[in-house]
This record gives C-alpha cells, structure tokens and sequence, in this order.
C-alpha cells in the first residue's frame, strides 16, 4: 500500500511535468500554469486517498497470482474514482480554478500505467522460481482427512496458488510427534488445524510442539489458550481462525526492518566496497582456495539457505573439524575453538574485526538474513539440538549481529545462554532494539573485543 500511495504521487507529480512541458489543454481553453508549489498539498490528499480507494475497489483482495484482466479492471476503477473524487474534493474547496483540467486525467492515465507496470513486475517475479521458493507460504495440514482435504480444494480455487501445502496429517491416527518430524523435514512458515471436538487432546499437543519450534500456528476453532505466543484474529477464506503467534507482529514496524535491512545493506556494500574487493585479493594471494567460504545455515523456520563469508581458514576447513571434536568450548552441538589451528593469518585478522562477515550482506539483499536477528547455525549443529525449544530461534530471520555479538561475542560458551539472549531479542523486539543492537555493534567490532 505505501509502494502504490508513493507510485500515485510520482504520477501527479509526472501529471503537472508533462502539462507544464505541453501547454495544451485537451478540454480546450488555455489554462495558467502554475509552479509545483502550488500543487504540493494535494500529496497530503493523494497519500491516504490512493490506498483506500485501491482497497475499497478489491484491489488488495485479488489471489496471489491474480489474472491480469482482475488486476487492471480493479486498478482502472481504482484511478478513476480517484481523479473524480479529487475532482470533487477540489469543486467543494472551491479550487477548480487552481489546476488544469488536463493535469487530472494525465493523473489517472500515468498512475494506471506505473502500477500496471508494478504488478506486472511482482507477476513476474511470484511465478519465477525464485518468487515462488521465496514469497510462497509454505504451510502444514493437520486435522482429519476430510477436513484437510476440503481445505486443500478451497486454497486451490481461492488462492490461486498463493499457499504451497508441503505436507497433510491425519491427527486421528498419527502421533503429535509426527508432526514435529514434519516441520522439520519441510521447514514450513505455519501450521493450519483444522479442530474436531474429538481432537481436543492432540490439537492441544500441536499448538503445543509449534508454539516450542516457533512455528506460526492457525487454528479453526477457539478453544485453547498458549502459554507463549499471542493470539490474535483473521479470516481464512471466510472462516474465523486464532493465530498464535511468538514473534513480533507489528506490521508497520516490521515492514520499517525490512526496508531498512535493504536500503542498510545496499548503502554498506557500497561504502565497503574497496574493502571487499582488497579483500577477496588478499585472500587469494595469500592462500589457495575459493575467496568465499559457502555453508548451508538454518534460516527462517529452519529453512536452509546458503551462507556466505570470507575465507578465513584452509581450504580442507571442513574436514579436518572432525579431528578438533574434543577442543571444542561451546555445549551443545555447536563448535567453538579459541585458537583454531585451521584459521589462517589473514583470516585471524578478518575474524577479529568481523570483516570475514561482510559477503553477508549479500544474503541481506537477498532476504535470506536481516542486519540483527540470531546468528545462523549450520544445518548439521541444528539439527542436533537436544533442547526442541532451541528452535524458537529459528522463528525471525537471522542476522549479521544479534544481542550475543555484544554481550561478549564468543565469550559465551553455553549454548543456553546464547539461546536465551536470542529468545530475550524475540521476546522484546522493536526497532529501537534493533538501532540499539546496531550501534552498540560499531565499538564492540571495531575493538575487537571477543573475537576467535
């Protein structure tokens, strides 16, 4: 909605251009031609008018991946409700005479074509691969085989395509813990139940499994109350569901960190940008072997996705980790060594000012990490967790730095401790946490302090 309010206030402004350029007033009649000052304030009007008058004409209503005869007959009743209401509106102020007659239909015929030009982009992009492996929801059914398979039928002729079910279970017959195995096979960004009142017990013991694997949780019934996650109201193709959620749902706010992860990274990997490239040329002087180190981390629901960073060890890294096994300071599954014989002199430099992380912001722009947020694990350490509610983490996108990275970095060695400092920055997520976490960052990796 902000994106389209933003594409109808360039078209006004585009609008006054092109009349100014082209002094000819198609309703005949020659009109004064006023500085853009003057038109300035209708912005103010534009802003809130464009996305409520896109809603109410269903334009936010359309399938995910919507026809194109839909998306442009909503859009034109869109625009020209729009130019008629500020016809309107100008009338009733009285301030017809301030605006060419010409400037409002170049209006409505720019800001069609932007938005067309938009949602042609985003169609593109939602049936690509990248678009669908990215943006489609991936969810998991479970409930009885009736009640799953209608619901199954109804995303299909609704959404057209818009949801991708990963998988289906039959709560009548298989164990809760199924489910588990399930989420973690399909790393999935929701759970849909589908509640019989025979099935109290095992819907009770789903919310339960999601609710500790942070594991977003829809639920076709009110009948039970979480401990953790916060409930909270929507339609489901017309049917009332809870949703319990355990990560923060602000929209606005979180809308706000995905633009500014974007706009961050983009603005870092420009300034950094002669570092990057000495860098990579250092490395490859000093070392044989790929400038960049690639490993699959845990991502968002414990999706994979492939992390990048400077290579600051030997080439042979990985497999030569079986032999330190027993040097490792870190509980748990995760690997931890003070002085790593594997890391090389250059690279003892990146780690201890943070520069090997760099490449990541790469994996910013690409959606797969934000600038804080938990650090990523490797898919294998993962996937050794003997606490299931370690994977709460795996509930917000990983980041670049997080709460463990200035509470003394690598000094932690628990991995509870690490795990509660991720889930204390879930729990209490904002953006002034985020900004906070951000600058605290800047003298904790300048100095070093921490670092292996």
């Amino acid at each position: 909605m902000i994106v389209d309010a933003g594409l109808f206030m360039l078209s006004f402004y585009l609008a006054h251009a092109v009349r100014t350029r082209w002094q000819f007033e198609i309703f005949g009649g020659a009109r004064e031609i006023y500085e853009w000052a003057e038109y300035e304030w209708l912005l103010l009007l534009i802003l809130p008018l464009a996305p409520l008058t896109l809603r109410m004409c269903g334009f936010y209503r359309r399938p995910w991946i919507p026809m194109r005869v839909q998306t442009a007959w909503s859009l034109l009743r869109a625009c020209v409700a729009l130019v008629v209401g500020l016809i309107l509106l100008l009338w009733f102020f009285r301030e017809t005479q301030l605006i060419a007659r010409s400037v409002l239909v170049f209006f409505g015929l720019i800001s069609f074509g932007l938005v067309l030009v938009k949602e042609e982009m985003l169609l593109r992009w939602r049936r690509s691969r990248v678009g669908d492996a990215k943006a489609k929801p991936r969810i998991i059914l479970a409930g009885p085989p009736q009640e799953t398979e209608q619901l199954a039928e109804d995303m299909e002729e609704d959404a057209g395509g818009g949801f991708e079910v990963v998988a289906r279970l039959d709560l009548n017959t298989a164990p809760v813990e199924r489910l588990v195995d399930l989420m973690h096979q399909h790393s999935p960004n929701g759970v849909l139940l589908a509640a019989q009142h025979t099935l109290f017990g095992q819907i009770e013991q789903a919310i339960a499994v999601c609710e500790r694997e942070g594991v977003e949780v829809w639920l076709l019934a009110d009948f039970f109350k979480p401990q953790i996650s916060k409930t909270s109201i929507a339609l489901f193709l017309g049917r009332p569901v809870l949703v319990f959620r355990s990560v923060p749902t602000s929209a606005w706010p979180l809308f706000a960190k995905q633009a500014i992860d974007f706009l961050g990274a983009l603005v870092l990997l420009v300034l950094f940008s002669p570092v990057l490239l000495t860098v990579a040329a250092a490395i490859r002087l000093t070392s044989p072997g790929p400038v960049l180190f690639r490993q699959q981390r845990s991502g968002l629901n414990g999706h994979p996705f492939t992390m990048l960073k400077f290579r600051s060890m030997v080439s042979d890294a990985e497999q030569l980790r079986h032999e330190l096994e027993a040097l490792n300071e870190m509980s748990g599954p995760v690997f931890k060594v003070t002085r790593d014989p594997r890391i090389t002199p250059l690279g003892r430099f990146l780690r201890k000012y943070s520069i090997d992380e760099l490449p990541q912001l790469f994996n910013v722009l690409a959606g797969d990490m934000s600038l804080v947020g938990p650090r990523p694990l490797p898919v294998h350490e993962v996937q050794r967790f003997d606490d299931p509610a370690h994977r709460r983490r795996l509930s917000v996108k990983p980041g670049l730095t997080c709460l463990w990275q200035i509470s003394g970095r690598n000094q932690v060695k628990d991995l509870r401790e690490w795990v509660k400092l991720d889930l204390h920055y879930i729990d209490n997520w904002s953006l002034w946490l985020d900004l906070s976490i951000l600058l605290r960052t800047v003298p904790v990796v300048l100095a070093g302090t921490g670092a292996k």
